[in-house]
């Protein structure tokens, strides 16, 4: 059977289509610098990303990637102070979506465009999504309380941001269409969210119910990225026309079997514990069988549930990718 590409192989796991050959094999995200560098130091030849994936045999799964800041410097990763409130948030705007980024976002479509019709990469574009930027911008702990105290400025911030994801999608989608579109969010903890589903409504459906349309029409899978325990989460996101999730933290107890029962047409990626790479094969043998039959349903793409840690020796992480192909070959078109 001739290999189809990751393009063609990531789309039918998508669809929930039987592999041709095996599930893909891909990394939802960058490898932990830590990892990377223990990594080199054990023989890891040099180079980015891009060769590291192609000297695992791992398939390209590659980032479109879009931040509505621009300023500089940079917020820490998980958010603010930048703002405190709407006056101080107007000050900051001129800083917010700017343009360079912008065409950086669209050049960087337009440089995969080529790759991606011949099949050789599948693609997947990134949003700041709407818990995730104003929490940026705020810092956590004053993003909780804006969502009591300062509605007019949460509401000002999901607003332009959506307005910029509109337009982002808008000039990508003229270039080419992803196969995932992800809206960031990490509104997820290892207890559930850290919102309630009253705030969902409030704050975040109504820029969903304007981007997600644009998404499905592209013919794009619209999907959040949130750490944590999921589970509860996933009506809401469903409701919302969400069609996917990732990355199913094992550690907060997420189980995609069980997730699964409850919603058997909504993708996953991810599902891996990580924690079993450091333990060697028989470890991680029995995790890819506790995950096999998900796998075997379709609509399943296993890949670790974050990044790598550290205490993964390269050794290790190659017999991972190796199981990762083996279980993947066991859902395969008889």
């Amino acid at each position: 059977m001739p290999d189809p590409g990751v393009r063609e192989r990531f789309r039918r796991a998508i669809a929930f289509l039987p592999p041709e050959g095996r599930l893909p094999a891909v990394e939802w995200a960058g490898w932990w610098e830590p990892t990377w560098e223990r990594w080199k130091g054990e023989g890891l030849p040099a180079g980015g990303y891009e060769e590291s994936l192609e000297h695992f045999g791992l398939d390209p799964l590659l980032f479109i990637h879009s931040s509505g800041y621009a300023g500089d410097p940079e917020p820490p990763y998980h958010g603010g102070p930048l703002a405190a409130d709407l006056r101080s948030y107007e000050a900051l705007r001129p800083r917010l979506f700017a343009d360079w980024k912008f065409r950086d976002t669209v050049a960087r479509a337009r440089a995969l465009k080529e790759r991606h019709e011949r099949g050789e990469v599948a693609l997947r574009m990134r949003l700041d999504g709407y818990f995730w930027f104003p929490r940026k911008m705020l810092g956590i702990e004053p993003h909780f309380y804006a969502l009591y105290d300062q509605p007019e400025l949460v509401h000002q911030m999901n607003e332009d941001c959506c307005r910029h994801n509109l337009r982002v999608l808008d000039a990508v989608f003229s270039v080419l269409a992803p196969e995932t579109v992800e809206l960031a969010e990490d509104m997820s903890y290892n207890h559930g969210p850290m919102l309630s589903e009253a705030h969902f409504r409030e704050y975040l459906l109504p820029y969903y119910r304007r981007t997600v349309p644009v998404i499905r029409q592209a013919g794009a899978l619209p999907m959040v990225d949130s750490d944590g325990d999921v589970a509860a989460l996933v009506p809401w996101l469903a409701g919302a026309g969400i069609g996917g999730l990732l990355p199913l933290e094992r550690q907060a107890g997420v189980d995609v079997a069980a997730l699964r029962r409850r919603w058997p047409r909504m993708f996953f990626l991810g599902g891996f514990d990580k924690m079993a790479m450091p333990r060697g094969e028989a470890a991680m043998r029995a995790e890819f069988g506790r995950l096999l039959p998900v796998m075997r349903q379709g609509g399943f793409v296993p890949s670790v549930d974050h990044q790598t840690p550290p205490g993964v020796s390269l050794d290790n992480y190659r017999t991972y990718v190796r199981l990762l192909k083996e279980y993947g070959a066991l859902c395969a078109v008889a």
